[in-house]
């Protein structure tokens, strides 16, 4: 039996009926009890650790409500792309290459050719690499930047059509540049040689320990079944130190109905999610689905990868089994898509099922008017990320033009009665939460030392209600296990900080770091 005594703390529980605490007793993972200081000796025994806060603050463990985990644990060693000018990130690509074996894969990540006024190319990388094939992905992981070597594996040329769902960029004479939207990225993408699981799992567990460090004591993943793989065996072996809230791509949703497991199925660290499926693309490539063009690009409207009808039977079919549904939705079509399709599955569900599922829209980033209200009306949850506004607000604002008025909207979710989620979608966004947070209250791009001339204002939302979308709420989704609120009968998964979220100016919090996560009412990150 292990115990735990927090005391002298500023205690942010989240609990409507007591909001703030000053001690807290932990009992082998679980809260016991919260209150005041005077009241805490009652449970202090002889093997009891008691710590004093002197004074910092404590939150819940904060959730990263859409993280690609393995994605995000193998780009901690890739090239990072996401650099200002172009040049520097081919400069990167030569240095990754100087001390690579020749014919050996480069990977990469992070480039937006919206930073640069331009596209890269095939050749460009091919003179500082010509021994290696190059596979770069975007920021918004939907087009990746290739070397010949890398479309000779894939065996593009001039000649090779446009995948459905995809597009090869070409020159003038048809040839292919190097650039590659959606599927056409599986072209390559499917060459690279897959990770050996331990690869996998290694690479995880040394991942969770950054989580660790930004407070992150909860994710919901959205990788494939080789994550989920890894995170089994982590488990089993006692190294999973995340709870992980595991959604399953649809491409195996047969298999998934074929073992019966269902949303919600698990255990404390390991829960079954939904199936996730795509509607369209995003902002960055302009392949995000649009009712009308995209400014600056008359001829685009993006593309959408799934009209209402299919994702209506693939979400029955999933919903016969038990499942929910996450959809990708960032264009003001693919949304309006996904919530007509949603609607038809509603109606099933009341008519045969008697029981709603837990679906969700995830990014839910342009909404038409008209569309607003009906992620609350229909009970869909909001799964939206707080950086992206920040990061895309130059291109939303040069390519959607004034229809960026309800774009990354969440207090309009909010005050239509949505259940909204924040996450990161790392490693499209760094998995830093207090950036997400400082996004949320500001929507500025860090740096600014002011809230004025916020980017549409009217989207703005309290530290509370940011706080809330990373705890609580995307912390029902792990139910029955209780997490996201610190009170009695919850899980001790828990952040200390050396300031107070709620009264510092909210351009600072930027620049607030943990001095302390317990997870499961153990450390596993102290600064």
């Amino acid at each position: 039996m292990s115990e735990l005594v927090l005391k002298h703390g500023l205690i942010y529980t989240l609990a409507r009926e007591f909001p703030q605490a000053e001690a807290m007793f932990i009992r082998d993972g679980k809260i016991i009890w919260v209150g005041e200081n005077i009241a805490v000796d009652q449970f202090v025994g002889s093997n009891t650790e008691v710590i004093s806060l002197e004074g910092k603050t404590v939150i819940p463990g904060l959730i990263d409500a859409h993280i690609h985990l393995q994605k995000y644990a193998f780009s901690l060693s890739y090239v990072d792309c996401e650099t200002q000018q172009l040049a520097d990130c081919i400069k990167r690509v030569e240095e990754k290459a100087q001390r690579t074996p020749h014919g050996e894969w480069i990977l990469g990540h992070g480039w937006d050719q919206n930073y640069w006024d331009t596209y890269g190319t095939a050749s460009q990388l091919d003179m500082v690499a010509p021994d290696h094939p190059v596979y770069l992905t975007a920021k918004s992981l939907h087009a990746a930047w290739v070397n010949s070597r890398a479309l000779h594996s894939g065996g593009i040329s001039a000649s090779t059509k446009d995948p459905d769902g995809g597009a090869i960029q070409r020159h003038d004479d048809n040839a292919p540049t190097g650039i590659l939207f959606e599927e056409a990225m599986m072209l390559v993408s499917g060459k690279i040689p897959v990770p050996e699981q331990a690869q996998i799992s290694s690479a995880i567990e040394q991942a969770q320990s950054k989580l660790h460090a930004y407070g992150i004591t909860s994710v919901h993943d959205f990788d494939g079944v080789n994550c989920f793989r890894a995170l089994q065996k982590l488990h089993s072996n006692d190294k999973l130190r995340l709870r992980v809230l595991k959604n399953i791509p649809v491409a195996h949703l047969d298999s998934v109905l074929d073992l019966g497991m269902q949303t919600g199925f698990g255990n404390d660290f390991i829960r079954m999610g939904n199936v996730k499926l795509f509607s369209d693309g995003a902002l960055g490539p302009h392949t995000a689905a649009m009712l009308t063009p995209y400014y600056h690009d008359e001829e685009n409207s993006g593309i959408l990868l799934l009209d209402s009808e299919t994702i209506v039977e693939i979400g029955i079919r999933a919903a016969r089994g038990g499942l929910g549904l996450t959809v990708h939705a960032i264009g003001d079509r693919a949304n309006h898509v996904t919530l007509d399709a949603y609607e038809e599955i509603r109606r099933f569900e009341a008519g045969t099922l008697h029981d709603l599922l837990p679906h969700r829209v995830e990014h839910l980033q342009l909404l038409h008017p008209d569309d607003l209200d009906r992620a609350a009306s229909l009970g869909i949850i909001a799964s939206m990320q707080p950086t992206h506004a920040t990061s895309d607000m130059d291109a939303a604002n040069l390519y959607w033009g004034e229809r960026t008025r309800y774009a990354y909207a969440w207090n309009t979710q909010l005050r239509h009665g949505a259940q909204l989620y924040f996450g990161s979608d790392a490693p499209v966004e760094s998995p830093n939460p207090f950036w997400g947070l400082h996004a949320a209250v500001t929507r500025q791009k860090r740096g600014s030392t002011t809230i004025e001339n916020s980017w549409i204002p009217e989207e703005l939302i309290t530290i509370e209600d940011a706080l809330t979308a990373y705890t609580f709420a995307p912390g029902l989704a792990f139910s029955p296990t209780r997490i996201g609120l610190l009170r009695s009968g919850y899980e001790a998964d828990l952040v200390l900080l050396d300031v107070d979220p709620f009264h510092i100016p909210p351009h600072e919090l930027s620049e607030v770091k943990p001095v302390g996560t317990i997870q499961a009412g153990q450390w596993v990150y102290r600064a």
